[in-house]
């Protein structure tokens, strides 16, 4: 098994692009664009098939947190059997967004076994169980009637009400955490708790803004306390570095360190705006204003997360 050894780099902007403790480019397993990238214990990083998709490898089976987008299903398929070639026996989604769910479909076939399905955690169907905040299959399936963003065959077939839920795979604890209205209703952050790694999805990404989505019930406020969520379920190592590893939605493997570097720039970035409204500037002179400008460098556009804010903290002034 590949193992991660040792960990570099410090908490600030100036730390390295590529992913943390990667092995260098000519060591990496690849196909095409999409690069295995071991991350601590039993879990793996594939990047390159639009969000980043964890994978947990053990005697069981494979456990998927998200899939990629939909064209690079195949792709992602012969990725994940360059690792194991035992059956897919969950994908857990922390969102809708189509690059979080587009291989579903073809991800969940591959759970399928020779003269049957699968039984796991009282689950017999033909694949891989697929599970999600219940947000994720509303925002799916669409019960109000409109056409379904997705096949009814990559939907989840099991997906939480509540603020958690437990799955236990390949000999570990894996905890699924819904910290609220983050930048949907249905966002879930997942915790493999003996290799101490968690998957955040988008609330967390080394690339861009967060993405509020307030007509899925996203919220800016929600966004930061599902920060704070994950800085509580992380524990540094040394001077702050290292122990508990990151995966976030898009970009380089992370840790504590980077997740309270981009919890501290939504807070600052918050508190600017808020002082901007409170002295009567409207959106657009907010927007003209450059609350963002210390990071838009690094972080992209910055329009859809300050329309988002501006309205939430005017409403609640």
């Amino acid at each position: 098994m590949l193992k991660l050894q040792g960990k570099a780099g410090t908490p600030s902007t100036s730390r390295p692009a590529s992913p943390l403790n990667a092995p260098a480019p000519k060591e990496r397993d690849r196909t095409d664009e999409i690069q295995i990238l071991p991350v601590q214990g039993n879990v793996y990083l594939l990047a390159g098939a639009g969000a980043n998709i964890a994978v947990q490898i053990g005697d069981d089976g494979i456990l998927l947190v998200d899939t990629g987008s939909a064209p690079l299903s195949d792709k992602v398929l012969a990725t994940v059997r360059q690792l194991s070639n035992k059956p897919i026996r969950y994908i857990v989604n922390t969102s809708a967004r189509q690059d979080h769910i587009g291989g579903n479909e073809v991800l969940a076939k591959a759970g399928t076994k020779m003269g049957g399905g699968i039984l796991v955690g009282g689950y017999a169907g033909d694949g891989a169980m697929v599970v999600a905040h219940l947000g994720v299959l509303k925002a799916m399936s669409a019960p109000t009637g409109k056409p379904a963003s997705a096949p009814s065959a990559a939907w989840p077939t099991d997906a939480y009400p509540g603020d958690s839920k437990e799955l236990y795979a390949n000999a570990e604890g894996v905890e699924l955490v819904h910290p609220g209205a983050a930048n949907t209703d249905g966002d879930s952050l997942v915790y493999f708790r003996r290799s101490d790694v968690v998957v955040t999805g988008d609330i967390f990404s080394m690339t861009s803004y967060p993405v509020i989505d307030i007509d899925k019930g996203g919220s800016f406020t929600g966004v930061l306390a599902g920060l704070n969520r994950i800085i509580d379920l992380t524990i540094p190592k040394d001077w702050q570095e290292g122990g508990t590893m990151v995966i976030p939605g898009h970009g380089r493997i992370a840790d504590e360190a980077d997740v309270v570097e981009y919890r501290d720039m939504i807070t600052i970035i918050r508190d600017r705006i808020q002082d901007m409204i409170r002295k009567g500037m409207s959106l657009e002179q907010v927007k003209a204003a450059r609350p963002t400008r210390d990071y838009d460098g690094r972080y992209g556009d910055p329009t859809l997360m300050t329309e988002a804010a501006y309205r939430e903290i005017s409403r609640g002034r």
